[in-house]
């Protein structure tokens, strides 16, 4: 397929012109260059695409288990051999590094494949009744229509992460990119279903400005449930909306990581673990360490240590094979960290390295003297620059990384395991990691937050179970007698 196909809409199979007026720029955030200009979709294009999902989603459910596997079988096929095409979109898009653009691709293929498995695990149960001469038959089904909006910062793996699921359950789906990201989480996508032979209509990408099409999106009769990554405002927005028309969510938020690194701490372990957890792409991950929370008896040391490793990193143009922090998605996060990283200075932190910008690019930026009320720490940064908290004991740790109301990921360090996992089981997360940093995201492992960091988990069992429904179907041998 030309990449020239991705400025169409693909609906029910066909890539044709979105029919609004508006249009969406996709731009290159290194270059600050328009890579291709989209004529948006309107209700009318949504409400056709979310049509021929629900018509093509009838015979999809029917087909066999090995039949869906077969397609998907295909599709890992696909995928493997344009990875390098999908890497470049993602370097050009998003903004990824190679390095991140790697991890990105290879998440997304372990989804491809836990996913390839979900038709043969779409199990009931049979339970035993209390009723003389009855069994309870649970049956398990797909839910019908997913609609899925893509985020822009790991846009390829994420939004697989419900379409691929959504579709191996019996689902179509309808999705709709972020507008900084309309190819690698949404058009090349349907492009891969596509050459994969996968039916028409069973998978279908609309891109459109959210104030034209987004309510829309999630308020149409046809889709059973909304699948979110994004932002914790627009995620409660689009649970407001869901839960006033009776639909069901999946909402990945937002987060505000802690790594805690306690006194008995592996240091330089800590520090290495650290730096990728918080600058892989810029920091612009919902699982990124957004505090450091260390120990007063080694923090001159970490602090020391954490300078040096951060000023090693190189920092510049995403396609260099050894760049480790390439631009932020466009401008106004810029503004947006520089704005939180000078009102943390004015109110007393400290600037230990950084701080500079140039055009969509931040260097490494990080700040001692932290307190967990200072706008670096309270907020969610999403971009280069981390504070680091300095507590005087275990408990005191537990309580800053508690303070927060996001609740999503998370690490602790430490040379005593079970001393470490204690500490990770009295942070309120979805998820932490002990002795290893907070970005971590395997296929058949459950994913989510708690608070305002979402609801609902992703991967394995957990994902076919939110993208399945269940009916209990009770069935007598024989007549029961009743009392009236």
């Amino acid at each position: 397929m030309s990449p020239q196909t991705y400025f169409k809409q693909y609906i029910n199979g066909e890539w044709r012109p979105g029919s609004s007026e508006k249009q969406i720029e996709n731009i290159n955030p290194y270059t600050e260059q328009a890579i291709i200009t989209i004529p948006s979709a309107n209700e009318d294009d949504l409400n056709e695409a979310y049509r021929s999902a629900e018509q093509a989603q009838k015979d999809w459910a029917d087909l066999l288990p090995a039949k869906k596997q077969a397609y998907f079988d295909s599709l890992l096929s696909v995928v493997k051999e344009r990875k390098d095409e999908i890497i470049d979109w993602l370097v050009k898009e998003a903004g990824s590094t190679l390095v991140k653009a790697e991890v990105e691709y290879q998440a997304a293929v372990s989804i491809i494949k836990e996913s390839s498995s979900f038709p043969t695990r779409m199990s009931g149960e049979i339970l035993p009744s209390n009723t003389p001469g009855k069994e309870n038959r649970v049956y398990r089904y797909p839910k019908g229509v997913i609609g899925v909006i893509g985020p822009w910062n790991f846009p390829f793996h994420l939004a697989m992460r419900s379409i691929a699921p959504a579709i191996a359950t019996g689902n179509a789906v309808v999705a709709k990119p972020a507008s900084e990201s309309p190819v690698t989480a949404g058009l090349l996508i349907a492009d891969l279903f596509e050459a994969a032979g996968f039916p028409a209509g069973v998978l279908n990408v609309v891109v459109g400005r959210g104030s034209e099409i987004g309510d829309a999106f999630v308020t149409h009769p046809v889709p059973k449930l909304i699948s979110f990554t994004g932002s914790t405002e627009v995620g409660s927005h689009i649970g407001e909306l869901a839960g006033k028309h009776i639909k069901d969510t999946a909402l990945e938020l937002g987060g505000n990581n802690a790594m805690i690194v306690l006194d008995d701490a592996d240091v330089e372990k800590a520090v290495e673990a650290a730096a990728f957890g918080r600058f892989l792409h810029q920091g612009e991950i919902c699982m990124s360490i957004n505090r450091l929370i260390v120990h007063e008896q080694i923090h001159d040391q970490f602090v020391e240590a954490f300078k040096e490793k951060v000023e090693t990193l190189k920092v510049g143009d995403p396609s260099e094979k050894d760049t480790t922090v390439g631009p932020l998605i466009n401008h106004g996060a810029i503004e947006r960290i520089q704005e939180d990283l000078q009102a943390s200075l004015d109110r007393g932190a400290t600037l230990l390295t950084g701080g500079d910008a140039e055009g969509n690019i931040m260097h490494p930026t990080v700040l001692t003297n932290v307190t967990n009320d200072m706008p670096i720490a309270s907020n969610e940064v999403f971009g280069p620059v981390i504070g680091i908290i300095k507590v005087s004991s275990e408990e005191e740790a537990i309580t800053v990384a508690n303070d927060t109301s996001y609740g999503l990921s998370g690490s602790v360090f430490t040379t005593d395991v079970h001393r470490g996992v204690e500490t990770a089981k009295q942070i309120n997360t979805g998820m932490i990691h002990v002795n290893d940093q907070s970005v971590n995201d395997e296929a058949h492992v459950a994913f989510g937050g708690e608070k305002s960091s979402g609801l609902g988990r992703f991967g394995g069992e957990w994902a076919l179970d939110k993208f399945t429904t269940v009916k209990w179907i009770g069935v007598m041998n024989g007549y029961r007698k009743f009392p009236f």
